[in-house]
């Protein structure tokens, strides 16, 4: 008898297959003498959609609404239904005793495998694999230790119970709105409060008043002070004349130290990383977007098996763990790390609560790095850059504490006082970790910049001294709006409302941008016009970032097996109901924001522009007429010989030509007479655009490798 062992991805079941030796290779699996892997490709079951309740849910109409049903069903996944079709067969085998779980260790991974479970109608028994990292040893060590699987049924009650609210309130939502205002509107239970908060933000900066305001500060020759009504008194003051005056007063007048302070201070090593923290520190430092640190984070875990599970809400490790983190160490002590870590190697590790705390971790341990080997020269650029903050800031946890002495005076000048402070640092500690890249965060978790006092180092001053002021000034400043959240402030404002996971925030953020709702601008998020108008449609209540909170933290309770899930998805059809209703009795309008002053050939109505994967596209305003165009040419991947910019492809008399705007290059693609025109010749010229264009999507692996074959080539 064998166990049938259930991988997410067909790269995890090649692992795990080669590691329980299983070495005879099928199409939908690989056996062995124990044990026969197989594979989900992500979800291959989903909710059924409307219309595999009843074929007139393919319209969309408001009478239909809301969608309710009584038992919310499953079907197969149309593109994966044959892996699923293999799946279904290994369940049948006689020879197979028993299941075995080892999709991803997370709420998620749990719902792929169950719902595979529930549709093949699995009797038998079935057990959890949950590992933390991918290395050979961790999945050996996984399957000595093998979880019962019902001790995992909270956490797929609660994956349920996210799905179908999601399902209801955005679909529900989305055709609600989509339908009302003869505009594509989507709508959900993440996605529409994260844009209220951005929303927020910007009528902040547009109500925002400016405010001038008066600083005085005082050369004191190898050092500056500033002036202060009094101590704990930021130095604004909001009357010119007042500033000016204070200025004159100060001006070559000599002030006395009245109190001088030197106190030791020291900086902690920053927690290990969460999903969160890694995605906005990606952000800060790399420029990558929370999607994209995601998947370079998979890539680290799944293909190098460098890292552990990505998908973390703690910043914590377990005592468990303790034991292995020397090795951790010695592990990553490899080209730029080797002498970092070797000096934290050379002294007992000092493994404090900062680093370890059993209570502090839920269902994963924080992102460090695995005791795999590392071949630095295997990553990609950009795998290469996020590896290396994750192993600083865990190198960085055995390191000192940062030390510095901070002196702070007070100089006296009549009834004037002028503050200085300076710092002086006693032990690098952790921060040597960074060398020149210094850990200090330019922004606060609302997007705010923070106001730094300058670093200046003070001279050796003693009570009473006289030091002669050579000048003062007042300066005229003015007070700034709250700036638009970057990426990395987005993800902290979402993190503290509860909105999503730290699994899903990065989609939510894609799903914002794909709709159109949200752009990004100079690195910064804002909402479109489309996304403007949008919180002005939906109801008040899907809005707030409190109500989905509340529903985030039931889910939780639901996974710990404390919440109720027949009360929670009972509250989400009336929440559904409600705000059907209440869209359906609006008053309001939507206007496009993105109308253009073409029109439609098919129904005369005003063409609007539209951003997709083809480039901008125009598209009719309205939505049952679906006409379209391409707004712009495309882009081919010729490049033109005297600039070298891409050229555009153009179809004239003679067949598809490229053409260099700035240079008015032109070059014929199809390599044929000028004539001909034939089905044969049409045909050809399709394939050759398709082969040169950026914005066709080929859809085959063998279109997908000409394609780069003919970019490689081009780019010789």
């Amino acid at each position: 008898m064998k166990s049938l062992v259930l991988a997410e991805k067909p790269s995890v079941a090649k692992e795990l297959a080669r590691v329980l030796g299983c070495g005879q290779k099928q199409r939908h699996h690989f056996e062995g003498n124990q044990y026969v892997v197989t594979w989900a490709l992500g979800h291959l079951v989903t909710l059924a959609e409307p219309e595999d309740y009843d074929n007139k849910y393919k319209s969309w109409t408001l009478e239909d609404l809301p969608l309710l049903p009584p038992k919310m069903n499953l079907k197969v996944m149309k593109e994966t239904s044959q892996q699923f079709r293999g799946v279904a067969q290994l369940c049948k085998r006689q020879d197979i005793k028993e299941l075995i779980i080892a999709t991803d260790a997370g709420r998620e991974g749990e719902l792929v495998a169950r719902w595979i479970m529930e549709l093949v109608h699995w009797k038998k028994p079935f057990k959890r694999l949950w590992i933390s990292s991918q290395t050979d040893k961790a999945i050996k060590e996984g399957f000595r230790a093998l979880k019962p699987g019902r001790d995992y049924d909270n956490l797929y009650a609660s994956a349920v119970c996210r799905a179908e609210a999601d399902w209801l309130i955005g679909l529900n939502m989305t055709r609600a709105l989509t339908v009302k205002y003869n505009a594509q509107l989507a709508a959900g239970r993440v996605q529409t409060p994260t844009l209220s908060l951005l929303m927020k933000r910007e009528q902040e900066i547009d109500s925002f008043q400016p405010q001038p305001y008066w600083t005085v500060s005082g050369d004191l020759g190898t050092f500056q002070g500033s002036y202060r009504q009094q101590e704990g008194h930021d130095g604004r003051l909001w009357d010119k004349a007042n500033a000016e005056a204070i200025a004159n007063r100060l001006n070559a007048k000599s002030a006395r130290v009245e109190k001088l302070k030197t106190t030791g201070k020291s900086e902690p090593q920053p927690l290990a990383y969460d999903l969160t923290e890694l995605q906005r520190d990606a952000s800060k430092r790399l420029g990558f977007s929370a999607k994209q640190t995601s998947n370079v984070l998979q890539r680290l875990y799944e293909q190098h098996k460098l890292v552990t599970y990505p998908r973390t809400d703690s910043r914590y490790l377990t005592s468990d763990m303790a034991p292995t983190l020397k090795g951790r160490l010695e592990s990553v002590a490899v080209g730029p790390y080797a002498a970092l870590a070797r000096k934290a190697l050379r002294h007992p590790l000092n493994i404090t609560r900062r680093i370890v705390d059993d209570s502090k971790v839920t269902d994963h341990h924080a992102i460090i790095p695995t005791e795999q080997y590392v071949q630095l020269g295997a990553l990609s650029n950009e795998e290469r850059k996020l590896y290396d903050l994750i192993v600083k800031r865990f190198i960085a946890l055995f390191y000192p504490v940062y030390r510095y002495d901070e002196t702070s005076v007070v100089l006296r000048a009549g009834e004037d006082a002028l503050y200085a402070r300076g710092r002086v640092q006693t032990d690098l500690g952790w921060k040597e970790v960074y060398g020149s890249d210094t850990m200090s965060d330019d922004e606060d978790e609302e997007g705010e910049t923070k106001q730094a006092e300058p670093q200046q180092l003070l001279p050796a001053l003693r009570m009473g001294q006289k030091l002669p002021i050579k000048s003062a000034k007042a300066k005229e400043l003015r007070t700034q709006p709250p700036p638009k959240y970057t990426e990395s402030a987005l993800l902290s404002i979402m993190e503290k409302h509860s909105l999503g996971t730290p699994a899903t925030r990065a989609d939510i953020i894609e799903k914002l941008l794909n709709t159109d709702t949200i752009e990004r601008v100079r690195g910064r998020m804002v909402p479109t016009g489309k996304g403007k108008q949008l919180i002005e449609l939906v109801v008040d209540e899907l809005r707030s970032p409190e109500l989905t909170a509340e529903w985030e933290r039931e889910l939780e309770r639901i996974a710990r097996g404390k919440g109720d899930r027949g009360r929670f998805m009972k509250g989400i059809r009336e929440q559904a109901a409600k705000w059907v209703g209440e869209v359906k009795v609006e008053t309001k309008e939507y206007k496009p924001h993105n109308l253009t002053h073409s029109r439609c050939p098919e129904c005369s109505k005003p063409l609007m522009e539209v951003k997709s994967k083809r480039g901008k596209t125009l598209v009719c305003s309205d939505r049952e007429c679906g006409y379209r165009r391409a707004a712009e040419p495309a882009l081919s991947n010729k490049r033109c010989p005297q600039c070298r910019k891409k050229m555009e492809i153009h179809n004239g008399k003679a067949g598809k030509y490229a053409q260099c705007r700035p240079c008015n290059f032109v070059e014929k693609l199809d390599g044929e007479r000028s004539g001909g025109g034939g089905r044969k010749n049409r045909q050809q010229q399709e394939r050759m655009v398709q082969q040169y264009s950026d914005n066709v999507s080929l859809g085959s692996s063998l279109g997908d490798a000409l394609k780069a074959a003919l970019e490689q080539k081009d780019n010789k």
